[in-house]
C-alpha cells in the first residue's frame, strides 16, 4: 500500500507536458524512411539462392518433405481429387464456353506451375463454377461458336449488334487468361495483393450466390434439351430466361428423364449416402465420376444421341495441346473484363489458403500466391485453358482424405494425363444434360450462402445494402456489373462513415483518471467550465464542416455567432438576448482529446486553427490532448508553415491540460 502511494505521489509530481516539451526532453526523433535504398541494400545483400528459395517454395519443402509418413495419404488424395476434376472440369468448361476437355487441361497445366510457385498445401487450383462463368460472359461477347454460325435466330440477333466479332470461343478464353496472369503478376511485383480487401464477406458472399443465379439459368437449355442462342449485352439473364418460355413446348423429354434421374442419384448420395459412409470412411463416393461414367456408356450403348436427339459433348482430342501463343489482338478487349475475373479469382484463393493454413497452422504467403497463379495463367494461356481457381469442394475433399501437400496435386496430374493421352475420347458420348445436372447439384453449397443474408442484416444495416445491391444488380443486369457496382457501393459506404465520425464530451469517473463518453456512461462526470471533445477518425477536407458542426452541438456554443452578436452590440447599442453570452461566460475550456484521430491534412489544421481563434476571442482557452506522433508532426509542420512557431497548446494528456488550467486560473 506504501509503495503503491508512493508511486502515485510521483506520478503527481511529474511535470505538465505539453508535447513539445515531451519529445524534447526524451529525444524525440522522426524515422526516416529511404524506400528505394532499402530495397537496395535488401537486394544487395541478399544472396542469389536465396531470392530463387523465395521465389520456387517447392526448393525448400521437398527437402524436408516425410516421403514415409505422408507420400501414401498424398497419393489416396491425389486419387481422389483427380477423380473430381474429370466431371467438375468437363461440366464447368462448358460454363466459360469452350469444349469440355478444356476443363481437363485446367486440372493439368496450370496445377504443375502451382505445385512449384504455390505456398498452399492443400488448395486444389483447377476450374472453380463463378470464375468459369465470367469468363464464359466475356468469350460470349467477343466470339461466335459454330452454332451460332449455323442457328438462323442467333445470326439475327448477332446482325442487331453494331459490332459482331468472329473470333473464337478459344481464343477469347485463352486471351482472358493471358491478360489475367499479367495482372496477377504485376499485382505481385508492386505487393498490391491488398486490392483483394476491397471485396468484403458481404459482397464475395452476394456475388457469388448471384453467380449462382447465372449458372442455374445457363444449364436450364441442357437439363431440358433445348436449342437457343447466346443471350450477349446487358439484362440477359432475363433474356435467356424470354428465350427458355418461348422454346418450352420444343422440351426434350429423354433429356428431361436424364437430367431427373442424374440430379435425384446425386441428390441422394450428398444427403444420404455421403454423411452415412463418412462415418466409417473418410473417402468419398466418387458419385460425379459414376454418374460421368454411367451417363456415356448407357449414351453410346442405347444411342441416345441419334435416337433422342440428346446433344452430346462431341469431339475430345486425345493428347496434350499443342503450344499456341494467345491472340494479342484481343488483350485490349478483354482487359477490362479480366480485371473483375483477376480479383474474384484471387480473393477466393487466398481465403481458402487461409482457411487451411490458419486451421493446420502453417504459413502461406499471398503475394506468392499472386505469382503462382500469374505464372500457371500464363502458361495455361498456351495450352487452351481459362484463368483458374481454388476449388473449395476439391480443396476440402484434398484435405479431408489425408493429403499433406502440393506432391497430392502433382498425383492428380498424372492420373488426368493419362486421361488426355488415352482415355479421352470415351466421354465424347456423354450427355450434356448430365453435366449440366453435376452443376446444378453443386450450386446447392453457394445458394446456402443466402441465409448468410439474416446475419448481415442483424450485425449491420450496411452489409445488408452491399448484399441485397450487388445481389439484384448481378442477376438482373450483369455479373461483371453487379460486382463493380458492390465495391462502388461499399467504397460510398465507407467514404459516408468517414465523413461523420463518432464524436462525444468526455467526463471523468470519480476518484480515477478515467474519461468517457457522457452519453454513454452516467457515472462520467464533468468539469464545471471545461469541455472534453473527443473525435475519433480522421480530419480532413472532407469532413471539417462536419467537425464544426459536431463540436459546436454537443459544447452549446457557436463562437462565431456570439461574436457576431458582441460586434452588433458594440456597433448598434440595440438590445439583444444574452443567453448565449452567459453561457460562454461559464465555459473556461475547450479540451479536444485526439487520441483516437488517425490522420488530419493541412485543411484540418487550418480548420483547427479557426476554431482556436474563435474560442481565443470570446476568452476561451482550446487546447489539444493526445496527439499520435503522426497527427502532431503534421500540426507543427503547418503551424511552422503558416506562422512561423506552433501555436496550439497541445498536452500529452488530458490531466495535463486541466492541471496546467488550474494553473493558468488560480495561480
Amino acid at each position: 500500500m506504501e509503495k503503491h502511494d508512493a508511486m502515485l505521489q510521483v506520478h503527481l509530481e511529474r511535470p505538465i507536458y505539453e508535447q513539445e516539451t515531451l519529445n524534447e526532453d526524451y529525444h524525440y526523433e522522426r524515422p526516416k524512411a529511404f524506400v528505394f535504398q532499402d530495397a537496395l541494400n535488401t537486394l544487395k545483400h541478399k544472396q542469389w539462392k536465396s531470392c530463387v528459395t523465395s521465389a520456387i517454395p517447392s526448393i525448400h519443402w521437398l527437402k524436408e518433405y516425410n516421403w514415409k509418413g505422408s507420400i501414401l495419404s498424398d497419393i489416396i488424395s491425389g486419387l481422389t481429387v483427380a477423380i473430381m476434376h474429370i466431371p467438375q472440369g468437363m461440366a464447368y468448361a462448358l460454363l466459360g464456353n469452350v469444349p469440355p476437355v478444356v476443363g481437363i487441361y485446367m486440372a493439368f497445366f496450370p496445377v504443375l506451375v502451382y505445385f512449384f510457385f504455390g505456398t498452399s498445401r492443400h488448395v486444389s487450383m483447377g476450374t472453380f463454377a463463378v470464375v468459369c462463368l465470367m469468363t464464359g460472359k466475356t468469350v460470349t461477347t467477343y466470339s461466335v461458336s459454330n452454332n451460332d454460325i449455323s442457328n438462323p435466330n442467333a445470326t439475327i440477333a448477332l446482325s442487331s449488334l453494331p459490332e459482331v466479332y468472329t473470333y473464337t470461343p478459344m481464343q477469347v478464353a485463352t486471351a482472358v487468361t493471358l491478360v489475367v496472369g499479367i495482372y496477377q503478376i504485376i499485382m505481385y511485383i508492386f505487393h498490391l495483393g491488398v486490392i483483394s480487401t476491397l471485396l468484403s464477406e458481404p459482397l464475395v458472399n452476394s456475388f457469388t450466390t448471384g453467380a449462382a443465379v447465372y449458372v442455374l439459368i445457363s444449364q436450364i437449355k441442357d437439363l431440358l434439351g433445348l436449342k437457343i442462342p447466346k443471350q450477349k449485352g446487358y439484362f440477359k439473364l432475363i433474356f435467356t430466361l424470354i428465350d427458355i418460355f418461348k422454346e418450352i413446348r420444343n422440351t426434350n423429354l429423354a433429356a428431361v428423364l436424364t437430367s431427373s434421374i442424374t440430379i435425384t442419384t446425386l441428390v441422394f448420395n450428398n444427403e444420404i449416402l455421403k454423411p452415412w459412409i463418412s462415418k466409417k470412411c473418410s473417402i468419398p463416393i466418387p458419385i460425379e465420376l459414376i454418374a460421368v461414367v454411367s451417363g456415356t456408356l448407357i449414351s453410346k450403348y442405347f444411342c441416345l444421341s441419334t435416337k433422342y436427339n440428346i446433344q452430346d459433348v462431341g469431339n475430345i482430342p486425345t493428347g496434350l495441346p499443342t503450344p499456341t501463343p494467345p491472340t494479342l489482338d484481343l488483350l485490349h478487349l478483354v482487359a477490362i473484363d479480366s480485371i473483375a475475373i483477376t480479383m474474384v479469382s484471387y480473393t477466393i484463393t487466398i481465403s481458402m489458403a487461409l482457411i487451411f493454413a490458419q486451421k493446420l497452422n502453417y504459413k502461406i504467403n499471398s503475394n506468392q500466391e499472386l505469382l503462382a497463379m500469374g505464372l500457371s495463367n500464363i502458361v495455361g494461356s498456351f495450352f487452351s485453358c481459362m484463368p483458374v481457381s481454388a476449388s473449395l469442394s476439391r480443396s476440402l475433399i484434398q484435405q479431408t482424405v489425408g493429403g499433406r501437400t502440393q506432391i497430392a496435386s502433382l498425383v492428380s496430374c498424372a492420373i488426368l494425363l493419362t486421361i488426355l493421352l488415352w482415355i479421352g475420347p470415351f466421354f465424347e458420348p456423354l450427355p450434356r444434360c448430365v453435366l449440366a445436372s453435376i452443376i446444378v447439384v453443386a450450386l446447392k453449397g453457394m445458394f446456402q450462402q443466402a441465409s448468410q443474408f439474416i446475419k448481415f442484416l442483424k450485425l449491420s444495416k450496411s452489409d445488408a445494402l452491399i448484399w441485397i445491391s450487388t445481389f439484384l444488380i448481378v442477376v438482373i443486369v450483369n455479373i461483371d456489373i453487379g460486382l463493380l457496382a458492390g465495391i462502388i457501393i461499399s467504397l460510398a459506404i465507407i467514404l459516408w462513415q468517414s465523413l461523420r465520425p463518432y464524436t462525444c464530451l468526455l467526463g471523468q469517473l470519480p476518484n480515477t483518471d478515467l474519461y468517457l463518453d457522457t452519453s454513454r456512461c452516467k457515472m462520467a462526470i464533468e468539469t464545471p467550465g471545461v469541455k472534453i471533445f473527443h473525435y475519433c477518425g480522421a480530419l480532413n477536407f472532407a469532413n471539417i464542416s462536419h467537425f464544426k458542426s459536431e463540436l459546436y452541438n454537443l459544447i452549446g456554443i457557436n463562437p462565431q455567432k456570439i461574436i457576431d452578436q458582441k460586434t452588433k452590440l458594440r456597433e448598434s447599442g440595440i438590445y439583444m438576448d444574452t443567453d448565449d453570452l452567459e453561457d460562454k461566460q461559464q465555459l473556461q475550456c475547450v479540451i479536444m482529446d485526439m487520441s483516437a484521430l488517425s490522420y488530419i491534412d493541412s485543411s484540418g489544421v487550418i480548420a483547427l486553427n479557426s476554431v482556436k481563434r474563435e474560442f481565443q476571442q470570446i476568452d476561451v482557452h482550446f487546447y489539444l490532448v493526445s496527439c499520435t506522433s503522426p497527427v502532431f508532426e503534421t500540426i507543427k509542420k503547418c503551424d511552422m508553415y503558416l506562422h512561423g512557431t506552433l501555436t496550439f497548446k497541445i498536452f500529452t494528456t488530458i490531466q495535463d491540460a486541466k492541471t496546467y488550467l488550474e494553473k493558468k486560473l488560480y495561480l
